[in-house]
């Protein structure tokens, strides 16, 4: 699965999985088949009703809206989803993250004639192996993306970190942080350490000590780390 970086107003850059191609496909052709059953459905109540075709053309055009709005309607008042993407774990978002407007939907569901309806999806399917960050034409247009809200998570990703069996804590207070605070922290220096960001790792720093109070000897990095397997030494032990 891809990952493209997005940056926050924060200017703190963020991960997203952009949603494989395997999985747009099969989002889209369960979209496909509920719209071909809504069509189906809606023929045969019309044709039991004996309406005539050629004198009832207003009725059919007005129930065929749905199925030909379907993407852009869905999108807008579902958070960038439709019922294959919610099946398949997957949504539109804007390159930085932010919700799409009705606007960027509307982009993207236009020129769906040209990257699915008018190839048979040829365009859309090379655009996004080409391009790669999830982006069919629409999507270029529109400045969007379709990412997965499906979760990676290694034993890397969790807040469990591997400390010997005689290991001797150094920081009781680290007891005044929370689970989802100590997470953040650890994710924060864990990538922090990979790039050599070492103004974050002074900031994690000087944020803990402010929150624990403590002088430390040690190094923002040693800090930091010390205070992660303490905080695992105190949980796995309580």
């Amino acid at each position: 699965m891809q990952e493209f970086q997005i940056e926050t107003a924060q200017n703190v850059g963020i991960q997203q999985n952009v949603a494989n191609l395997g999985d747009r496909m099969l989002a889209y052709l369960l979209d496909s088949l509920i719209i071909i059953v809504y069509i189906f459905i809606s023929f045969l109540l019309l044709i039991s009703l004996d309406f005539d075709p050629g004198d009832s053309w207003a009725i059919y055009l007005l129930l065929s809206l749905p199925a030909f709005l379907y993407y852009v309607l869905l999108e807008t008042f579902w958070n960038g989803k439709t019922v294959g993407k919610f099946a398949l774990k997957t949504r539109v978002v804007k390159l930085d993250g932010s919700k799409p407007s009705f606007a960027n939907y509307f982009v993207r569901w236009l020129l769906r004639i040209v990257d699915v309806v008018l190839t048979s999806g040829g365009v859309a399917v090379l655009s996004i192996l080409i391009k790669g960050n999830g982006q069919r034409v629409g999507d270029i247009a529109a400045g969007t993306t379709v990412i997965s809200e499906r979760l990676k998570v290694s034993f890397q990703d969790t807040i469990l970190k591997q400390i010997p069996q005689d290991y001797k804590p150094t920081y009781s207070q680290v007891t005044l942080f929370k689970d989802d605070e100590m997470q953040m922290i650890k994710n924060l220096y864990d990538d922090a350490r990979r790039k050599g960001q070492h103004n974050i790792i002074v900031s994690l720093h000087n944020k803990m000590i402010e929150v624990m109070q403590v002088e430390p000897l040690q190094k923002p990095i040693d800090f930091v780390d010390t205070v992660i397997k303490d905080y695992n030494y105190y949980t796995q032990n309580m």
